[in-house]
């Protein structure tokens, strides 16, 4: 997600970064290249135009000539810019309303629209704790229906019985009166679409609307499409009152031109972000973090999200009490492999840590294998339990039965032996810190000097060394 954008404006940075002091040509020069940065990244003209033109005002000012550190008050000026064109601050949901509260979800045929119903059902399920009904209004879809019903016992979230020959307003009525009788907080409208906006997708739209009341009509389009995205969200806004956008395939999208218009143009904020295939990949749209993704900041709220929904509790409190004596065997480096497999793998985490954007582009450009993480587990699961718990016992002969055994080569065993030790040495250094308290201790007084600064890159470090050694070693 916005890879393009965050390697050329981190380019444009640094070379700012790297000034003492900074004059009216300097600013201007690096505004000339942020300008065509978003060009590039399909970010609509008028929209780049104006972005250009507030942040050089601001950035020729005092607050940068006359600061210590101009290149980093620059990259500040640009993040709060940045925060004001995405929407300032995160908008929800308007559900807390007269139950049930009715969702109307719109969109072209293709946008990903039924996947993204079920999704947001089960948002709504996990996170906020809401009973969700799901209705398909799809009648003209063949399957679309059915589609619905099965995302909806992948997800566990209750769907509207299906009734043979019953048009999109009747269902929708009966939707919403069988989650009033049924006590359900939210009804999700799953409508059809069109491969293109036309008349008879409009008043469809209009009459379900109309039975209904809805309190969010969320337009879902696929961030892919660039800024036919933006121009298809102004068509259905000339038409319907939408309340909110829902960006899909935002995993895909290394430009984020659609993002980065879509509220300036269409002044409807986004309020989700589809980030993969999967159920559980719908995050809710954070202005200020999604301006720190792009200006390589990273989103720790984001990794400690991701932490939070994909380790488990007990399994957290087993190995904090392992960390604290200092111990670190294979059983727990299989462990973290799985982890990070669970929360994206190893480029996804780069991404969202402070100051690993030079470790992410090494992964993007192949220095290392995102495979590295699954052969690393093949390795260790060839091992015994024994093995596993002391690797002091790993002979030649038994390093020849492992490989084998993960059909890879003696050399990768070692890497993985490497790697287990040099951890080991970390946790029992860390021990000697104070545990896991003293190094929180530490991360304090570092301190952070805002967007970019020493504090956080200090902390990117930190975060950095958290994951095993020796990746850079898996090559492809």
């Amino acid at each position: 997600m916005f890879d393009s954008l965050s390697e050329r404006l981190g380019s444009v940075f640094e070379k700012l970064r790297g000034r003492g002091a900074l004059t009216e040509l300097d600013v201007r020069a690096a505004m000339r290249e942020v300008r065509i940065a978003l060009l590039e990244a399909d970010v609509a003209l008028p929209v780049v135009k104006q972005f250009v033109e507030d942040i050089t005002t601001r950035a020729i000012g005092s607050e940068v000539t006359r600061s210590v550190t101009p290149g980093q008050q620059v990259v500040k000026i640009v993040n709060d810019a940045l925060v004001e064109l995405l929407g300032s601050e995160a908008a929800g949901l308007n559900i807390d309303v007269t139950l049930p509260a009715v969702i109307m979800m719109v969109g072209l045929q293709g946008s990903g629209k039924t996947t993204t119903t079920a999704k947001l059902a089960k948002f709504l399920t996990e996170k906020q704790r809401k009973k969700v009904l799901m209705a398909s209004l799809d009648v003209a879809r063949p399957a679309a229906q059915e589609q619905l019903r099965v995302l909806g016992e992948q997800t566990g979230v209750a769907t509207l019985p299906i009734i043979a020959g019953q048009q999109p307003v009747a269902i929708a009525e009966r939707a919403r009166q069988s989650a009033k009788l049924q006590g359900f907080d939210v009804v999700l409208l799953d409508t059809a679409g069109r491969l293109n906006v036309d008349t008879a997708l409009m008043a469809e739209m209009a009459a379900i609307a109309s039975a209904t009341r809805p309190d969010e009509i969320l337009l879902v389009v696929d961030a892919l499409t660039g800024q036919d995205a933006v121009n298809v969200a102004n068509a259905f806004k000339a038409e319907v009152a939408l309340t909110g956008v829902v960006l899909t395939r935002m995993d895909g999208d290394a430009r984020g031109g659609a993002a980065l218009s879509m509220r300036a143009v269409t002044e409807r904020p986004i309020k989700f972000a589809g980030t993969g295939e999967k159920l559980d990949m719908l995050e809710a749209f954070d202005p200020q973090r999604v301006a720190g993704r792009i200006l390589g900041m990273g989103d720790i709220v984001g990794l400690v999200e991701r932490a939070a929904a994909n380790i488990e509790q007990a399994d957290a409190e087993k190995m904090a009490a392992k960390l604290a004596k200092g111990q670190f065997d294979f059983e727990d480096l299989r462990s973290q492999l799985r982890q990070m497999k669970a929360m994206g793998g190893l480029g996804a985490l780069a991404g969202m840590i402070p100051g690993m954007a030079a470790a992410k582009k090494a992964m993007d450009n192949g220095a290392v294998d995102e495979k590295a993480l699954g052969r690393m587990e093949a390795i260790i699961c060839s091992m015994t339990p024994k093995e596993r718990s002391k690797p002091e016992i790993l002979t030649a002969k038994r390093k020849i039965r492992i490989a084998k055994g993960a059909g890879t080569t003696v050399q990768e065993v070692n890497k993985v032996i490497k790697m287990q030790l040099e951890m080991a040495n970390a946790m029992k250094r860390l021990r000697k810190m104070g545990g896991i308290k003293g190094m929180a201790s530490m991360m304090a007084k570092m301190g952070a000097n805002g967007p970019g600064g020493g504090g956080l890159g200090g902390l990117g470090g930190l975060l950095g060394s958290a994951l095993p050694p020796g990746f850079d070693k898996f090559k492809r």
